[in-house]
């Protein structure tokens, strides 16, 4: 089955998606080991793998590493076309369509696009937005782009309803690594009202209530990272994957 619709299937029957998101450039060979053989006893539905930059020279082998040790779908989140490689099931296909740097609008996509086909990775086509979370995050200034306002639903909705109309398949609101606040309810409800597509929310979610109020707010999957790579706390784990699991949003 391929990977997409793996992952709507879990949407479908849990309700929302919990991805568990690795760095594999920051956290340790033993650690990217350890929490990706437990990530699926504990409820985790998908690993992404990813970095704003990467500096160490053993990505590729660390993204080995990470395939080896789970059964789980791993999904690359690249920060660059430097980040493709063949030790995944796919790779989130982005366009950091909120910016108008053309480098993160299509540059960096032409350059990955040949690796991606060689490796015979499947790619999924996300609208990917930033949005205004309290502080500068990584993305943010390696992009060189600037969030969406907290407070500016209406252009966080035109832009994910353009992903829409260009044909991507999915959109990421993104508040960034280790975020201050996590993107606001209404801005998760009225994005995933108007465009159609699920909605992936990262960043700034740093408890099980706050994960939950976003799901119920429409959010398809939720990406916890920071506090699980470095922390072997799998009771927290657990509650996430309660929380994302058991919060969907009833529409009437």
């Amino acid at each position: 089955m391929p990977l997409f619709e793996q992952l709507l299937n879990v949407r479908e029957n849990k309700g929302a998606g919990f991805f568990l998101l690795l760095d594999p450039d920051r956290v340790e060979k033993s650690r990217l080991v350890d929490v990706s053989e437990s990530a699926q006893a504990f409820g985790v539905d998908a690993i992404l793998a990813g970095s704003s930059t990467v500096t160490a020279s053993n990505y590729d082998a660390r993204m080995a590493e990470i395939k080896r040790a789970t059964e789980l779908p791993v999904v690359i989140f690249p920060g660059s076309s430097g980040q493709v490689s063949k030790h995944a099931d796919g790779i989130l296909f982005l366009s950091l369509i909120s910016g108008r740097n053309p480098n993160y609008l299509i540059e960096e996509q032409v350059k990955g696009a040949p690796l991606i086909k060689a490796y015979g990775l499947e790619p999924i086509p996300t609208g990917y937005m930033l949005i205004e979370s309290g502080k500068l995050t990584s993305v943010q200034y390696v992009s060189g782009t600037l969030p969406i306002p907290r407070k500016k639903t209406d252009i966080a909705m035109v832009h994910a309803l353009a992903a829409n109309y260009l044909g991507m398949k999915m959109v990421y609101l993104e508040a960034g690594s280790g975020a201050e606040l996590s993107v606001p309810e209404e801005m998760v409800t009225a994005v995933s009202e108007y465009c159609g597509l699920p909605v992936i929310v990262g960043g700034g979610i740093k408890n099980p209530d706050d994960a939950s109020k976003l799901v119920a707010a429409g959010a398809s999957f939720i990406v916890i990272g920071t506090r699980l790579e470095f922390e072997n706390d799998f009771g927290f784990m657990s509650e996430m994957a309660d929380a994302i699991h058991s919060s969907a949003r009833t529409i009437i």
